[in-house]
């Protein structure tokens, strides 16, 4: 027998849970669906920490977004009593302007502009500064940071699951362990199928990342690629110096390169060890065939180029290690586009490695969408801007 629901959301990681959670605070009739049980380590939602930032080097029209995120992670505090979001700064340390990030080819400059022109707290450090205040950092003469006090680490199992059970609490449907198998036209709405049935609903919503793409085909599929990426742990010889009251999340760009970008994070509660990752591009994949076994040469490689000559005090011991997957589109903006002419699917995906910190103000944006006609979508997120389907 089939199901009915004003609204299905397809995927429940950072967009989905926050989709889910804003459609049940406007009293509409939504069901979730996730063909794992969120919050998991198989997408792109997990790992113990995320960066956020105000001021948004990958471009300003995503200032906004993230300003709305820190007030809704604070409410979500509020209302539940749990710890969302660490507000303990963050340092990006580059060379001149930087190296490329994310579709901007001059990160750190774009990121001060961004801040100035936003009145976004922030200060400017040269190389003696940053050795002087963060000893932790080995930096070259020539580098110089940007530290921004409002920046800080959330936790994004933990914010998953808040939304989720927020959701539930309003009366939104939870159903983990199964799988969409298509998604059809169906009178003036939309049929989705799954392994487990069929749900009849006006809308569905997309936000099944590294999957969306098989999902959804057509465009989209050929406009994004799917990234493995490593997340590595490793012990301190020093652990007094990535205490989060003397370090700060940080982002470093030490060469010219895209692959010369490292990032990480303090010894933060419930962890024992320095959090550090880089970005790859360099081999695409498909979510279900991903290898998440870390290599030994991966460990070694990562360690040796971006860790043992910047990071002061971290061995090559590891403690853990992880895979997550990028979904990402060739400018490393996001996609948020209809895919139907009537509105009944709407597609959110392809956030490019920068997308959890925006996350909740996505979902508000995405219920909008889904229950207000005239709500206007934003024409940067556009799939036309790819040019026309084939």
């Amino acid at each position: 027998m089939s199901v009915t629901a004003d609204v299905v959301v397809v995927g429940l990681g950072a967009v989905g849970s926050a989709t889910l959670h804003r459609l049940a605070m406007r009293g509409v009739r939504a069901i979730g669906i996730d063909r794992f049980h969120p919050p998991h380590d198989r997408g792109s939602t997990h790992g113990d920490s995320r960066i956020t930032r105000l001021a948004i080097g990958e471009g300003a029209a995503y200032v906004p977004m993230v300003q709305r995120s820190h007030e809704i992670w604070r409410e979500l505090e509020s209302q539940t009593g749990e710890t969302l979001f660490q507000q303990i700064g963050m340092l990006i340390i580059a060379e001149g302007d930087g190296a490329p990030s994310h579709g901007q080819a001059g990160f750190l400059g774009s990121t001060i502009a961004i801040a100035q022109s936003h009145d976004i707290p922030h200060e400017l450090l040269d190389s003696a500064e940053i050795r002087h205040r963060y000893p932790q950092f080995q930096v070259r003469d020539a580098e110089r940071g940007y530290f921004e006090p409002s920046a800080g680490v959330l936790s994004p199992e933990r914010c998953v699951a808040v939304q989720l059970r927020l959701a539930q609490s309003l009366g939104a449907t939870v159903r983990t362990g199964e799988t969409v198998l298509s998604i059809t036209p169906s009178g003036s709405g939309v049929a989705v199928e799954t392994d487990q049935g069929r749900i009849e609903a006006a809308r569905v919503i997309l936000t099944a990342g590294a999957w969306l793409p098989g999902l959804a085909g057509g465009h989209i599929s050929r406009v994004t690629s799917v990234e493995r990426q490593t997340l590595l742990w490793f012990e301190t010889d020093e652990p007094e110096l990535y205490h989060p009251a003397r370090c700060p999340v940080f982002i470093w760009q030490h060469g010219p390169r895209l692959e010369d970008y490292l990032y990480g994070f303090p010894l933060l509660p419930g962890t024992s060890g320095v959090k550090a990752a880089t970005e790859r591009y360099a081999g695409h994949t498909h979510p279900d065939e991903i290898d998440r076994v870390v290599s030994e040469e991966e460990v070694r490689t990562t360690y040796q180029l971006h860790i043992a000559s910047k990071l002061r005090g971290v061995s090559d011991r590891l403690v853990k290690a992880a895979t997550c997957l990028y979904t990402v589109t060739p400018d490393a903006h996001f996609i948020v586009d209809r895919l139907w002419e009537n509105d009944a699917v709407i597609a959110a995906s392809a956030c490019s490695g920068h997308g959890f910190k925006h996350s909740p103000a996505m979902g508000e944006h995405l219920a909008t969408l889904a229950t207000e006609p005239a709500a206007a979508y934003e024409p940067a997120f556009a799939l036309s801007r790819f040019g026309a389907a084939a």
